[in-house]
C-alpha cells in the first residue's frame, strides 16, 4: 500500500493525519459511510473501484479506528460498516473540502450563500430526489435529540437555512453574501402557516448549523413552534452532501427545502430558493400532494 513509503513528521498533526487518511479513496469511503452506504457491495457500486482496492482501504480504516464492522450474515461472512466516533469527527473536514471544491473548483471563487440552477452544486442537490435519509439520523432540538424525519407525519418539510441574527449577532458583511439574508423571515412565514401544515399532517423541521441554545432562544423570541434542528457536527450536511458556505468562522447551510416521505425517501427538492414566500407555498403544496 502507498503508506509504506510515507513517513509522517512525528510532531506534525497534519502529516500524522495524512498517514491515516491521506488517500482520496479513503475520504470517499468515509463520505459514503456517512451517507448510509454500509455494505461492501453498495460502496463498490458507488465508488466504481476494484474489490481489491476497496478491501485494502476499508481494512486501513478499520485498523486506524475510523470505521468498524458488524457481521449481519455468517455463511458466508458478510459485514456492515459504520463510522466510529473518530471517523465521525472527520465529517467537518469532508464538508470543508466540499465547500472549497464548490467555491474554487466548481464555482468562480466568490463567497455566496446560493447557486445558479445550472451550476454543479445545484445539480448535486437535485440528485437527492429518490434517495433516503439514513435511518436513525438524529439531531439536537433544544435539549433533546429528534429524528430528522417525522415518520408519523404525512410528509416532512426539511428546510435548511444559514443563520438567524437573534440572539447571536451575524458576522460582518452578512448582507453582502448572496442568499444569506432572510432566515428570520423564512422561519416566521413557516410559523404563520403552522395551522395549515398541521391540518395537512405535514411536519416542518428547520435545520441550521447554529447551536441548540441559540436556536431555542431565537424560537422563544420569535414565537417559532416548528422544530429547529442543530447540525453543529455537520452530520446531516455530510450525509446528504448539502451545500455550505463559510462565514464568521463556521460552515453555514445554503437555503434549500427537501420534501421527505415517511419512508425517509426525499421526494422533492427546491434549490436554489429565490423567492422565500413562494418557496414556502411550494413546500406546502408539494408536501400535501404526496
Amino acid at each position: 500500500m502507498r503508506r509504506s513509503s510515507f513517513s509522517p513528521e512525528p510532531d506534525c498533526a497534519i502529516a500524522q493525519s495524512l498517514g491515516v487518511v491521506g488517500d482520496g479513496w479513503e475520504f470517499l469511503i468515509i463520505r459514503d459511510l456517512a451517507r448510509g452506504l454500509d455494505r461492501f457491495e453498495l460502496l463498490a457500486e458507488s465508488l466504481h473501484i476494484s474489490r481489491k482496492v476497496l478491501t485494502e482501504r476499508l481494512n486501513g480504516l478499520l485498523d486506524n479506528g475510523i470505521a468498524e464492522r458488524t457481521a449481519y450474515q455468517n455463511r458466508p461472512a458478510r459485514y456492515s460498516y459504520q463510522l466510529t466516533p473518530r471517523g465521525r469527527a472527520l465529517l467537518p473536514v469532508l464538508v470543508a473540502l466540499q465547500d472549497w471544491g464548490d467555491r474554487w473548483l466548481l464555482g468562480d471563487g466568490d463567497l455566496t450563500g446560493t447557486n445558479a440552477p445550472e451550476e454543479p452544486t445545484a445539480h448535486r442537490i437535485h440528485q437527492l430526489v429518490g434517495r433516503r435519509i439514513p435511518d436513525g439520523l438524529t439531531l439536537p432540538a433544544g435539549a433533546v435529540l429528534r429524528d430528522v424525519v417525522d415518520v408519523g407525519a404525512h410528509a416532512t418539510v426539511l428546510f435548511g437555512y444559514p443563520a438567524t441574527g437573534r440572539p447571536t449577532r451575524l458576522p460582518d458583511g452578512w448582507a453582502d453574501i448572496a442568499g444569506a439574508s432572510g432566515c428570520t423571515l423564512e422561519n416566521k412565514l413557516f410559523a404563520e402557516k403552522a395551522a395549515e401544515f398541521t391540518a395537512a399532517g405535514i411536519a416542518v423541521h428547520g435545520v441550521s448549523t447554529q447551536r441548540p441554545d441559540e436556536q431555542s432562544a431565537f424560537a422563544e423570541l420569535e414565537g417559532i413552534q416548528h422544530v429547529l434542528l442543530s447540525d453543529t457536527d455537520l452530520t446531516l450536511t455530510a450525509a446528504l452532501r448539502l451545500p455550505t458556505f463559510r462565514a464568521g468562522g463556521y460552515e453555514r447551510l445554503k437555503r434549500l427545502i427537501l420534501i421527505v416521505a415517511p419512508t425517509r425517501e426525499i421526494k422533492a427538492v427546491l434549490y436554489p430558493i429565490i423567492d422565500i414566500p413562494a418557496a414556502i407555498d411550494w413546500a406546502y403544496q408539494t408536501a400535501r400532494e404526496l
